[in-house]
This record gives structure tokens, C-alpha cells and sequence, in this order.
């Protein structure tokens, strides 16, 4: 059992925006434990049913008499100063905490909490780790940003000193932890909304390695130079991975693809050869969250025979390159995430070590400032497709305070010499593309918002 002292004075925990992935893993955990948790969300989701179903009451609203009971007050980042439960919390004087912060206290009830962390690639190598740590019966808990089928949902409870979590630096977040093993995937130019330029980024992931202990590890990518900066900024121990840079301590060789765009590599380890894996998810990014995952992992000393196991087993975490069918038995459809140019760029070069006749790309962009900010390099990120087809904004947590629209990016995508259709309404997109697709295209629908929903209404 972790060590519950920092928070066992909480008997009664009430968490407004439950249904979240992150808050309802959470409320999970504090049910494992003992306490009384209680919550409340927008709407019913598969994760407040799931919450109901471990006995903790979620009301669809408000509920201010789960409030007055409470002892503590969680809150996720998405609800608003004027919320009338975090009113009636203050009025009472019951502290109030928001998830990152109160989620801190929770890896500090850990002897060994591994953080996941990087621009791209989170949810997905957590995934990975996950899944060995589970193959090695290591029995960790998990807080992972999609759904997996390995655990069936986005979370698990352990009983295990170890607690495998995704460690966000948009609004800092991942400063609040206490990790005993960081993962660096990368750092790119990314929540320029908070961020506001790029030092400011690479400042932040300096703090961030300044949290591990002396004793501590810190697995980074060798083929990103912002990276490989951070190791002089820690006395814990660092073990780099790479495929460019064959200096790294684990490194790739002999990369092949299969008709899936599926990876085989041949891995050295401080110019060893170690063994063979073979992936079960597209692209080459994959290549490098499947060797972070080797990193860590024999680091904690999983054997790499359970390690080889669990990556062949890993189909994807929900929204990442995921399947969803065909449209009319003509062209099969996937979805995901990828809302950064980079994620972009590595889905497109996914796609071409895949079998096919055309793709499609149906994007949403997602918040105004990204868009604004980033707009040349969204447009040069998308150019490779041969059919484009771009939504609305998705705002998010934003106003359009930045004068950008959709019609731009599609402006800016003709401008570079390549076609591009702007269609905002879902149901002209949807025909469209049915009107329009071949036998044996690719349309992947693109972003971090409603694009989701497009589908399964295209293969309806």
C-alpha cells in the first residue's frame, strides 16, 4: 500500500469535472484507498458510468450538498472561478485544489513514480511502459491520456510502489510531481498561449529535471539537441535513445517497414546488439517511443524478452492511428490525435510506408493562438496529402482574440502551390469526401477536438 500520510486527513473528497481522464483515474485510486469520493460532471461519459459502477456517486450537474460534506475540493483545469460548487467550497471555507497540484500529492504517496513527458508521443510510450511493467507482473498504477485495452480504460490501481503517469508541461503541470524516472521524448514549439516563445519552454522542462533526485533516472531522446542540454542540469543518472545519433546508449538499426507501415529494427545498447523487436503501430516516431520505452524499461530491469512481448502486443492507444472501417467497402478510415505540425508530419510520413492509392486528411485545427502561431508550418505539414480538407477551429479554451480562421490555413496551403478545400460544416464534409473517395484510399481524420466524430459518421 503507498503511503497515504499527506492526504489522509482528506476523509471526504469531492471532485468537480470527474468524468475527466485524468480526475476519474484519480477518484479511482482514492476509492482503492478508503476514502469517501464523490463528483460531479457536465455529462454522462463511459468514465462517470465507470465511476458509478466502482461506487462512488457522480451527479450530471450540480451537486452543493456533496460539497458541504466534503473535506477537500478537487477541481480540473476546465472549470471556472464562478462554478457554483467551488463558490460554495469557498463560502464554507473548504480547501479547493486543482488536479495537477492535488495529482503531485498523489505521486508523493509513491516510492516510484515514472513521468512521461515531451511534446508528442505522451500517451503512447506510457502506453508502452505500461503494458511491460504489466508483462513483468510488476503490478504499477497507471494514469495514461487515452483509453488502452490492456487495462480497459485509461487507468489502473496497483498495489506496487511503482505509478506510471503522463507529465504535461502545458501550464507546468509536471512541475507539481515528484517523479523518481522522467522520460523526455522531445521539445517543440508548442502552448505558445502560455508558453509565449521557445526559451520559455526549454526553461520549463529545466525545472522539470531539477524535481528528480539524486538517485534518480532520466531517459532523453538523442536525436533532439534541446533534449540532451537538460542532462547538465541533473545529477541523476541519464540513459539516451536515439536512431540518427548512434552515440545514444540505445539506439536503432537496420529499420524495415511492412505493407501495414508496421516496424522491424534491430536494437544495440552502448553498441551491443540486443535483440530484434517488431512494432505493431505505424511510423517512425514509434521507433523512438518504442526505444524510450527499452531505456526505462531495462533500467527497472524488465527483461528485454518481456519488453519484445508487450511492444508486439501494443496496438495503439485510442485515437492514435487508430482504425475505425471503411467507407463503402472502398477506403479505410483512421483516426487521431495530432493537432502540432510535427504530429502531422509523423502521421503522413506513417502513411507512406503503407500500402495505398490516395489519403485524405480532414483537419480540425485546435485553439487560435497554435494556429496563428504555427500556420506556415500547419500548411507545410499537410501539403504531402493528396485531398485536404480543413474544419473550423476547434477553440478550446480559447476566445478568437488572434484574427485566424480556418480559410486562412486553406489561403495559406493554396498559396504554397497545393489544393485545399474549407468545409466547415460536417455533414458537407462528409459528403464530399464520400462523393469523392477511390478504391483503397486513406482518410484520416485529424485533430484534437470534434473531428473525431466524422468517422464513424463516414463509414455509417
Amino acid at each position: 500500500m503507498p503511503d497515504i500520510s499527506n492526504i489522509i486527513k482528506y476523509k471526504k473528497i469531492h471532485m468537480i469535472g470527474i468524468g475527466g481522464v485524468s480526475m476519474s483515474g484519480i477518484a479511482a485510486i482514492l476509492k482503492n484507498w478508503g476514502f469517501t469520493v464523490t463528483g460531479s460532471d457536465w455529462c454522462e461519459s463511459e468514465n462517470t458510468n465507470k465511476l458509478n459502477e466502482l461506487g462512488i456517486k457522480v451527479t450530471i450537474g450540480h451537486n452543493l450538498e456533496d460539497v458541504k460534506n466534503s473535506d477537500i475540493v478537487v477541481y480540473s483545469a476546465a472549470i471556472k472561478k464562478n462554478d457554483p460548487e467551488i463558490l460554495m467550497a469557498q463560502e464554507l471555507n473548504i480547501p479547493t485544489i486543482e488536479r495537477a497540484n492535488f495529482l503531485g500529492e498523489l505521486t508523493r504517496c509513491y516510492k516510484d513514480t515514472i513521468c512521461i513527458s515531451g511534446t508528442h508521443g505522451k500517451t503512447t510510450t506510457t502506453s508502452m511502459i505500461s503494458i511491460c511493467f504489466l508483462e513483468a507482473l510488476k503490478d504499477p498504477s497507471i494514469q495514461v491520456g487515452a483509453f488502452l485495452n490492456q487495462i480497459d480504460g485509461n487507468y489502473k490501481i496497483g498495489n506496487s510502489e511503482y505509478f506510471i503517469i503522463e507529465a504535461c508541461e502545458y501550464v507546468e503541470s509536471f512541475l507539481k510531481f515528484s517523479p523518481k524516472a522522467e522520460i523526455i521524448l522531445n521539445i517543440d514549439n508548442d502552448h505558445l498561449d502560455y508558453f509565449k516563445n521557445f526559451e520559455n519552454i526549454k526553461k520549463s522542462f529545466i525545472k522539470y529535471v531539477n524535481l528528480l533526485p539524486d538517485n534518480g533516472i532520466l531517459v532523453i531522446n538523442a536525436d533532439d539537441k534541446n533534449c540532451l542540454e537538460l542532462k547538465s542540469h541533473t545529477n541523476a543518472r541519464s540513459v539516451t535513445f536515439g536512431i540518427e545519433n548512434n552515440n545514444a546508449d540505445f539506439y536503432a538499426k537496420n529499420i524495415v517497414f511492412n505493407q501495414d507501415g508496421f516496424a522491424k529494427f534491430d536494437v544495440y545498447h552502448n553498441n551491443k546488439f540486443l535483440d530484434s523487436i517488431k512494432l505493431s503501430v505505424p511510423g517512425t516516431h514509434n521507433i523512438l517511443n518504442a526505444l524510450a520505452t527499452i531505456c526505462l524499461c531495462t533500467e527497472y530491469g524488465i527483461s528485454i524478452q518481456d519488453i519484445k512481448l508487450a511492444l508486439s502486443k501494443f496496438t495503439g492507444a485510442h485515437r492514435r492511428f487508430e482504425y475505425k472501417g471503411k467507407i463503402d467497402q472502398k477506403a479505410c478510415v483512421y483516426d487521431d490525435y495530432g493537432h502540432h505540425p510535427t504530429e502531422i508530419k509523423a502521421i503522413y510520413n506513417s502513411l507512406m510506408n503503407k500500402k495505398y492509392n490516395e489519403s485524405w486528411v480532414i483537419f480540425q485545427p485546435h485553439t487560435y493562438s497554435r494556429t496563428k502561431n504555427l500556420l506556415d508550418d500547419f500548411a507545410n505539414s499537410l501539403i504531402g496529402f493528396d485531398h485536404i480538407v480543413v474544419l473550423d477551429i476547434y477553440a478550446a479554451r480559447e476566445k478568437n482574440t488572434y484574427g485566424i480562421t480556418s480559410k486562412d490555413l486553406v489561403d495559406k496551403i493554396i498559396s504554397f502551390g497545393k489544393n485545399a478545400e474549407y468545409i466547415p460544416d460536417f455533414e458537407k464534409c462528409i459528403s464530399y469526401v464520400k462523393n469523392n473517395v477511390q478504391d483503397n484510399d486513406i482518410v484520416i481524420t485529424l485533430g484534437a477536438g470534434t473531428v473525431t466524430k466524422i468517422g464513424p459518421m463516414l463509414i455509417k
